[in-house]
């Protein structure tokens, strides 16, 4: 059946589900039908543009680009350079995120019911707008990334193809429980860590490559946790995950696992010099530290999905912190001028920290990816 919507996808053929039964238009329409029928085809594509561009995680993609770009010298870094850099990175994500709701469509209308981030789910798009979404994506993202030269464009690819391997046979590495956080990570941390690195002119060295390996780090204590939004429809359609795999317990740990190690190479790439940004780093690695052994005692998937969201949060809190360390650093700024400015960070982050601690009915659940 997968195989049946992967020829969908790639021949433009009859509107496929992703278990590769035909897509009634009752079905495809049910959330407004009529009114997606009356809108000419550039207004809908323009519209499942900016509704597939899901703006958590490009926010994510772009930090990892700016703190490429902050770790190196900045000897060639421009402000023009790097916004053609982000909206070559924005189209790849967009042509992942159509070719994986295609793929997953089934799975989606059990895990996303009515989220309204999954336009194929509610009937607010027919699979082929998709379709042409991806490739036009694919050509936008090639054609901002090969004016700047061969390496920008060839990372672009890269993060293109790994899109479609993710989600398509052969490989098909989403189902691949142990490739897929490496193979997602490369996508969305290696490639535009890289991108921005490069466009700095700054020249590979032990400190950026330990900061990459961080973040990468990072980064997979964070995706080895998407498995618990997707668990139930992963379990239905035999999508093998570490969380069904290992339970989790095993999974937080190694969560756990991950976060210690991104704090090892972090500390080892800023040194003792860096010293009031690893201190309040350590307050950011704490509070996740406690929210995994949070998540491993959680009864619901409601708490678990806030716990994971308040978590994600302290983890947008450090990759800021590093990111203004490096950004003030680069101008000269004082270590008491940069240590000013992370404690108002901090406080700001460790404020809502406290308050979804103490009141999680206050969070709102809302993540993507």
């Amino acid at each position: 059946p997968r195989h049946d919507v992967d020829l969908a996808i790639e021949h433009g053929g009859p509107e496929m589900s992703g278990m590769g039964t035909p897509i009634s238009m009752g079905r495809a329409t049910a959330a407004g039908g009529d009114a997606l029928q009356r809108q000419p085809a550039p207004t809908r594509i323009a519209g499942l543009t900016l509704s597939m561009l899901r703006y958590r995680v490009a926010i994510m993609v772009w930090t990892f680009m700016l703190l490429g770009a902050a770790t190196g010298d900045g000897a060639r870094l421009n402000a023009g350079e790097l916004a053609i850099e982000a909206c070559a990175l924005a189209w790849s994500y967009v042509a992942a995120t159509t070719v994986n709701d295609l793929a997953d469509l089934e799975i989606d209308r059990v895990n996303h019911p009515g989220d309204t981030g999954r336009p194929l789910v509610t009937g607010a798009a027919y699979p082929a707008d998709m379709r042409r979404l991806h490739w036009l994506a694919w050509v936008a993202a090639i054609g901002c990334a090969a004016p700047l030269g061969a390496v920008p464009a060839m990372l672009v690819v890269v993060g293109l193809v790994i899109g479609r391997a993710y989600s398509l046979r052969p490989l098909q590495l989403s189902y691949r429980p142990y490739w897929a956080p490496i193979t997602l990570a490369i996508a969305y941390v290696v490639v535009p860590y890289t991108l921005g690195f490069w466009s700095s002119g700054g020249d590979a060295n032990g400190r950026a490559l330990a900061i990459g390996g961080g973040l990468v780090a990072l980064f997979l204590a964070r995706i080895v946790l998407k498995d618990f939004r997707d668990r139930e429809g992963d379990a239905i359609f035999g999508r093998r995950s570490l969380l069904l795999l290992h339970g989790k317990r095993m999974t937080c740990a190694l969560s756990g696992v991950f976060v210690a190690l991104g704090d090892g190479l972090l500390s080892l790439a800023f040194g003792g010099h860096a010293w009031p940004l690893l201190a309040l780093a350590q307050s950011y690695f704490a509070a996740v530290g406690w929210i995994l052994w949070r998540l491993s005692k959680a009864t619901g998937p409601t708490a678990e999905q806030v716990a994971i969201g308040t978590g994600a949060k302290m983890a947008n809190g450090l990759l800021f912190s590093l990111l203004s360390w490096l950004l003030l650093s680069g101008h000269g700024a004082s270590n008491g001028t940069r240590a000013a400015f992370l404690v108002l960070l901090a406080v700001l982050y460790g404020t809502s920290f406290v308050t979804l601690a103490r009141h999680p009915e206050r969070a709102v659940i809302g993540y993507k990816g």
